[in-house]
Parts: structure tokens; sequence; C-alpha cells
């Protein structure tokens, strides 16, 4: 009796288990990042990485102008990226140091941003098979900081020449499930801070990929 007791239990904890595991469809956070809070500062560098996990990377003309700014007035003006400065094309990218990333089934991009002038913020993938990817979902004009939330699956992508940060045409298939870059542009110069672009902080939702 003793034995059928202890066999029962055992079926209804891994009959739990694996409900739980099937029911567990979605994924965890691979990666966020809030830039670090020290004194604004031009360029942005890896110095101002708040996750030491992450590796930052930057391209385009306008590298060199990218700024972590941040204000003393008003008093919750967050530590962010802006791009009102940039004399050319830019784009911000971040690399996880061991781990690749699959952003196939439920995987999102999640961020806080505020764009002003025509600005249309867009994430950006580096694959691991070395293509470059720019979405057509964007994240546009704001008076105020919004957190904005993006399936990927329902997001459709163009691809894009990395060194000069432009796109250049659809790219008609996509193997999302080994990303290495994750990051953003909105594919413009700087126009100060009547016309330009900030990002606050980024959270990725995928699966961990060992690169």
């Amino acid at each position: 009796m003793k034995i059928v007791l202890i066999t029962f239990i055992s079926l209804i904890i891994s009959a739990g288990t694996l409900f739980a595991q099937k029911n567990n469809y979605r994924p965890g956070v691979f990666f966020r990042e809030d830039w670090k809070e020290i004194p604004a500062e031009i360029p942005l560098s890896q110095k101002h990485v708040n996750n030491t996990e992450l590796i930052l990377s930057l391209y385009g003309a306008g590298q060199d102008s990218l700024k972590k700014s941040n204000h003393e007035k008003p008093a919750d003006d967050p530590f962010y990226v802006w791009s009102g400065l940039c004399l050319g094309n830019w784009m911000v990218t971040l690399k996880h140091k061991n781990n690749n990333v699959d952003l196939t089934e439920f995987a999102k991009i999640r961020w806080r941003t505020k764009q002003s002038g025509v600005r249309q913020l867009r994430i950006v993938l580096k694959l691991a098979n070395g293509e470059w990817l720019i979405s057509n979902q964007f994240d546009g004009i704001a008076k105020d900081w919004r957190i904005k939330e993006f399936i990927i699956d329902d997001i459709v992508w163009h691809k894009l020449d990395a060194e000069r940060v432009v796109e250049i045409g659809l790219a008609k298939k996509t193997d999302l499930s080994n990303i290495e870059e994750i990051g953003f542009t909105d594919l413009m110069p700087g126009g100060k801070s009547a016309a330009c672009s900030r990002l606050d902080w980024i959270e990725v939702y995928g699966k961990s990929v060992k690169r």
C-alpha cells in the first residue's frame, strides 16, 4: 500500500512538472539595459553600460556624437542615449558576452523612449551569420517618455547596411533563432532637441543560445 501511494504521488509530481514546462512557453528576459547614472558625456561608450554582461557597439558616421544624456531638471529625468548632435546616421547595439538569443516563439522587445521631429526609432538585429536587419515597426514622436512593446513575430524585416546605417530592401527570408546583436537607430542624423531620438532603457525577451 505504501509503495502504491509513493508511486501515485510521484506520478502526480511528474505530471505537474510536465504541465508547468508545457505552459511556460513565454521566454524570460534575455537582457535589460539601463544606462549608468553618471554625468552626461559625449560620446556614448562602454563605460556607460550598466549591465556588466553586455558589450556596446556603435555604427555609422554619426556614432562619435551620440550622447549619454541627463539633466538636473526635471528631477526624474532619466539617463538616456540621445542622438540630437549626430552629424550622420548612427546605430547603437548591445551584445551579450557569452550568449546569442533566439527571438522566435513569443519573443518581444520593450523600451522606453521619446522622439521629436519626424524621428522613428527602429529595432536592428545582427544575425549570427553576419546579416543585418531593421524593423518596419517603429516608435515615433512623443511629448513624454513612453514604454512600447514590439512582438517580434509581427515585424516585417528589411536588410540593413550597417556601415552606412541605411535600409537596402526587403529581407525575403529571415531566421531569428540565433541573434548576436540587438540595437536601435532612427536612420537619420540629429537635429538637436527639436529632431532627435532618446532611449532610456531596453528589455529583450528571448531564449538564450550558446555562442
